[in-house]
C-alpha cells in the first residue's frame, strides 16, 4: 500500500494502549527486514532516517527504497525524518515526500524551539504529513553528537502543554531519562514525569533512546502513555553481527548478497521482538 502519515497511526495507538515501533534504517537489507517483520506480525511500522544517514545516501534514495517495498506490503508503513536538525532539512524531506518529519529544536531555548517547530508545522500545512518535535534533551549519542548528563534536561510537563498549544505539532518526543546509544549503567526513567505529561498533553508521546532499555521499562512506558518508540543502535549492531558472523567464518566470501542476507536475518528477528513488546502485533 502507499506510504502513510504517522498521524492516524499514532492516534490509533494512543487509543488502543499500544505503541508503534519506529526503526532507523541504513540500507536496503534493513528496510527489507523491518517491513518483512511487520508483515509477518501484521503490525504498523515506521522507518526512519537521521540527518547523517540522509547525508550519506540522500533523501530520494532512502524514500525510494522504502516506498518500493511499502507499495507491495500489506501493512501501513510510514517514512519519517528522525531528528531533523534544521528547517531546511525538514523542507527537503517534505518536498522529497517523506510522510512524517521531526524537527528537533531541543537544544534551543524554549521560545526558539517553539518558533522553529511552528515554522516546520506551517511548511506541512495542507499536506498529509505529520510533524514531531522534541522538548527536553535525550542524553547519550545523538547522530554523532554526545549529549552529556549535564546537558540532558527532563521535559517540564507545564512547558510541554504550552509547547503543544503554541506549535500544533502532531506528536511530542519527551525526555524522561532515556539516552541514545547503548546504556553504560542502569537507566533511571522518570515514570512519574511521563504520567504528569500524559495527563495534560493530548497528542501522542514519543520515546527516544529505547535501544538497550529493558523490555519491562519499554512496556511500562507504553502503559503510561508512550505510543511511538524509537529503535536505532540495536539495529545497527544486529546487522553488523550478522555480517561479521559470515565474514569471520569464511575468509573467501566476497558476495555482498551472502553477508547482507545474514545481516538482514539478524535485524528481522530483532524487529519482531521489538514490535511484540510494543504490543502492536495484529494492529495493522
Amino acid at each position: 500500500m502507499p506510504l502513510v502519515s504517522t498521524k492516524e497511526m499514532l492516534l490509533k495507538a494512543s487509543k488502543g494502549n499500544y505503541a508503534v515501533a519506529a526503526f532507523n534504517v541504513e540500507n536496503m537489507e534493513m528496510v527489507q527486514a523491518v517491513i518483512e517483520a511487520a508483515e509477518e506480525l501484521n503490525a504498523p511500522v515506521i522507518l526512519q532516517t537521521t540527518p547523517s544517514t540522509v547525508k550519506y545516501g540522500g533523501i530520494t534514495m532512502y524514500r525510494s527504497m522504502v516506498n518500493a517495498i511499502a507499495q507491495v506490503a500489506r501493512v501501513p508503513v510510514a517514512m519519517h525524518l528522525d531528528h531533523g536538525d534544521s528547517p531546511q532539512l525538514c523542507k527537503e524531506a517534505i518536498e522529497g515526500k517523506y510522510t512524517s518529519v521531526m524537527i528537533d529544536g531541543s537544544k534551543l531555548s524554549f521560545e526558539e524551539n517553539i518558533q522553529v517547530s511552528k515554522l516546520v508545522v506551517e511548511m506541512a500545512k495542507d499536506l498529509s504529513i505529520s510533524i514531531e518535535a522534541e522538548l527536553g534533551t535525550v542524553g547519550g549519542k545523538e547522530d554523532g553528537h554526545i549529549v552529556t548528563e549535564k546537558e540532558a534536561l527532563y521535559t517540564n510537563p507545564a512547558q510541554a502543554r504550552e509547547f503543544v498549544e503554541k506549535t500544533n505539532v502532531n506528536s511530542l518526543a519527551i525526555a524522561i531519562g532515556t539516552a541514545h546509544g547503548f546504556y553504560k549503567g542502569e537507566p533511571k526513567i522518570d515514570f512519574e514525569r511521563l504520567s504528569e505529561i500524559k495527563e495534560i498533553v493530548e497528542i501522542p508521546l514519543v520515546l527516544h533512546g529505547a535501544s538497550g532499555l529493558p523490555d519491562t521499562t519499554v512496556i511500562k512506558a507504553i502503559e503510561l502513555g508512550i505510543c511511538k518508540v524509537n529503535f536505532a543502535t540495536e539495529l545497527r549492531a544486529a546487522y553488523t553481527k550478522g555480517v561479521r558472523k559470515i565474514l569471520d567464518s569464511d575468509v573467501d566470501v566476497f558476495d555482498p548478497k551472502k553477508y547482507g542476507t545474514a545481516g538482514r536475518t539478524e535485524v528481522k528477528e530483532l524487529v519482531k521482538h521489538k514490535i511484540t513488546i510494543c504490543k502492536s502485533v495484529g494492529k495493522a
